[in-house]
């Protein structure tokens, strides 16, 4: 690690040197790291035609996971084992009460290349959703929106976001309960338009460490007053689920995140991914055992 007063980056000035705390940080580095080579978020040859490396905009809102996702980018920045520039985005969604000058100080003084960019998409949510419904949906979609239009701007190849573990979790039991299909949030995605890529490098990150992390550097946190002020949401209902089944099985989070990487589509009930039609005795020949899946259609 780079705890010499020297070589340290801003980011990381006045980390805890508890034992504890260095086997969290070394933890959610070697994690981040696994994810961003595991899903190639890195591409190969990417350079423009003047040399220059890849360039991603990483979005900051002001939580305790984004704030993880930043420094531990930085560290890897640091070590020489990512190759991109790093371009900093806070959108201002014009939410009443929302400290504006925290963020743009806050990366200031952490010497991070930024933009802060103010949109008011809260008018927009509060005038279009009805009243007892949740704001997520809309409000998600004109950050994203937004977002991909500033990554254009800045010639970035990948919007960056903060999504961990626990949230790719929650998502999958979202779809699951009220979406009527399995899927989740990926680590890695195409934009609709095929422009962009969306990279989740916090993908193998619980969000109990990434909130440990926070806290312990001191971050300046600030709560999303929009959707964490309504009661009731499906996340949250989720979550409450989740909690119970991990405090009465500790580790169950991380064994069901492990079966989102190990899926059977020959065990599963979709013909679209299986050829269940033209399955015949003897066409098939696999240890069960050994973790082979079939061949697909």
């Amino acid at each position: 690690m780079f705890d010499n007063a020297d070589d340290i980056h801003p980011l990381f000035a006045g980390a805890p040197s508890t034992t504890e705390f260095k086997k969290l940080r070394k933890r959610i580095v070697r994690q981040t790291r696994e994810a961003i080579d595991q899903y190639g978020m890195v591409e190969r040859d990417a350079q423009d035609k003047d040399g220059a490396p890849p360039r991603w905009l990483v979005c900051l809102s002001g939580g305790k996971d984004s704030y993880t996702l930043l420094a531990v980018l930085y560290e890897l920045k640091w070590r020489g084992l990512l190759p991109v520039d790093i371009l900093a985005c806070n959108l201002d969604q014009g939410q009443p009460g929302f400290p504006a000058t925290v963020l743009p100080e806050f990366l200031e003084r952490m010497q991070v290349p930024h933009r802060i960019e103010y949109q008011d998409t809260y008018s927009i949510v509060v005038d279009k959703v009805p009243a007892g419904r949740t704001y997520c949906a809309l409000c998600s979609r004109l950050r994203r929106g937004n977002l991909y239009r500033i990554a254009r701007e800045e010639g970035c190849s990948a919007v960056v976001l903060g999504h961990h573990r626990d949230d790719i979790l929650e998502t999958f039991f979202m779809n699951l309960f009220h979406g009527g299909r399995l899927a989740t949030m990926p680590p890695k995605l195409v934009n609709e338009e095929g422009d962009l890529f969306v990279y989740r490098p916090l993908a193998h990150v619980a969000e109990a460490d990434c909130e440990k992390f926070a806290n312990a550097m001191n971050y300046p946190i600030i709560p999303c007053d929009l959707c964490g002020s309504q009661d009731g949401l499906q996340r949250q209902q989720v979550k409450q689920i989740l909690d119970g089944w991990e405090a009465n099985s500790p580790g169950r989070r991380q064994v069901m995140f492990r079966a989102l990487m190990n899926a059977r589509p020959s065990h599963l009930l979709d013909p679209k991914l299986f050829d269940f039609v033209g399955l015949a005795r003897g066409s098939v020949k696999f240890d069960a055992n050994d973790g082979a899946v079939p061949k697909l259609r």
